[in-house]
């Protein structure tokens, strides 16, 4: 290749994400000369949109079920070197005091996520970090032991290259897919990439009538009839579908399903403190003493208001049923509807509205303590960009600041 203009370097990051500038800052603490070539205009532009912009940055709560992908337990290693302790020192150090709260998520204690974006990018500084704004990287290739980047503003070298170019969710931040076509040519696989943390789409007319309702409840996914996992939490339901966190957490299931050609669907439980039995003694219990009322007189006080038509409807009864006219199955029928409302799910938003996507490199490719590939000496992964994604809580930036850590530390070590 031309040498003219190049800058050599012992480590390139690519990609200004929240997994990028750790992976970068860790290098260049190894003493590593570090470069960080990004394509937006400025770094962490996808951290700024976290936590409603308040960046809930990590969990308290760890273990292997805050974590999906082809083989979750990939995430072990990683978190062992880079955990939650040393994530939390991390953060003190840059100059982020950490602030606690219910059910253990972590926020700066500003309530800004802008402040992490900064704490991060003067850390680069600070580091020495040369960073490089609105990159257009047009391609990457290793000859015997550097590697080359060919862009539109010059070339550069390095013997370490890692890549951090994020998923497909919200292109807006530079999260747009555009890094995985560089991974595959250096032959790596990348299992199927959907949407996750997303509102999923329900085929079921009635969801119009129920748009608005925001209820606590519980959502059982089901693929191919079996039941994959269970989401407690308040559910909100849309003219579109289903969102609100228990949608959210079981989405990359039910789209990566979906992309297979399964059959998905959900079902919601209205009452969930109440058993099948309890329910139907309480609907029994009313027939015997305003058994003049209609059937529905009975359900205000245990559903939204907007959901009575459409729980009748779905049991087979009409509105205007009298209460001593059901038999035993018309209670049976009602109460499952309550207990379990059907809703098929044929889709979802588009990446744009999803807060991270499902799916990337396959780990199997990777090594899992030092997140280097097994392909290509020299090359590493880290963040959303390989098959790991976390539940709702902080998780998915939790994976980018150890995976970066553990990519940088390693890559710079060498």
């Amino acid at each position: 290749m031309n040498s003219r203009n190049k800058k050599n370097y012992d480590v390139i990051v690519i990609g200004a994400g929240a997994a990028g500038m750790t992976a970068a800052i860790s290098a260049a603490r190894q003493g590593a000369k570090v470069a960080l070539l990004e394509h937006m205009e400025q770094a962490g532009k996808k951290i700024l949109a976290t936590g409603n912009g308040k960046c809930n940055f990590t969990n308290r709560v760890q273990g292997l079920e805050c974590y999906r992908g082809q083989d979750p337990a990939f995430v072990l290693p990683v978190l062992e070197q880079f955990g939650l302790e040393s994530t939390l020192d991390f953060f003190r150090e840059i100059g982020i005091f950490p602030k606690e709260k219910r059910g253990g998520y972590f926020y700066p204690a500003s309530g800004q996520a802008s402040c992490v974006r900064q704490a991060l990018v003067q850390e680069l500084l600070f580091r020495k970090v040369d960073c490089y704004y609105g990159v257009g990287l047009r391609s990457i290739k290793k000859e015997k032991d550097r590697f080359w980047y060919d862009t539109k503003e010059g070339e550069y070298q390095s013997r370490i290259c890692i890549i951090a170019t994020g998923g497909k969710a919200a292109k807006k931040t530079g999260s747009d897919g555009s890094g995985f076509k560089y991974i595959t040519e250096f032959g790596h696989h990348l299992t199927a990439i959907v949407p996750a943390l997303v509102q999923m789409q329900g085929k079921q007319s009635f969801l119009k009538e129920l748009a608005g309702i925001r209820a606590d409840s519980v959502l059982s996914l089901y693929i191919d009839e079996k039941l994959i996992c269970k989401e407690p939490g308040e559910l909100q339901l849309t003219e579109f579908g289903l969102s609100g966190i228990p949608a959210f957490q079981v989405s990359r299931y039910a789209l990566l399903a979906l992309h297979a050609g399964q059959r998905v669907y959900a079902s919601i439980d209205f009452a969930p403190e109440q058993s099948h039995k309890e329910l139907e003694a309480y609907v029994t219990g009313w027939q015997k003493r305003r058994g003049g009322c209609l059937v529905g007189s009975c359900l205000p006080g245990l559903v939204n208001q907007k959901l009575i038509p459409v729980l009748l409807k779905e049991a087979g009864l009409k509105h205007n049923t009298a209460l001593h006219s059901c038999g035993s199955k018309d209670v049976r029928r009602l109460v499952t509807c309550i207990k379990g409302l059907h809703v098929d799910i044929i889709g979802s938003k588009s990446f744009d509205q999803a807060q991270a996507c499902a799916g990337g490199v396959d780990t199997s490719q990777l090594n899992p303590k030092t997140m280097e590939s097994k392909l290509v000496r020299g090359l590493y992964f880290a963040g959303e960009v390989v098959d790991i994604d976390g539940a709702c809580g902080g998780y998915n930036l939790q994976w980018a600041w150890s995976s970066g850590w553990v990519a940088g530390f390693h890559g710079g070590s060498k």
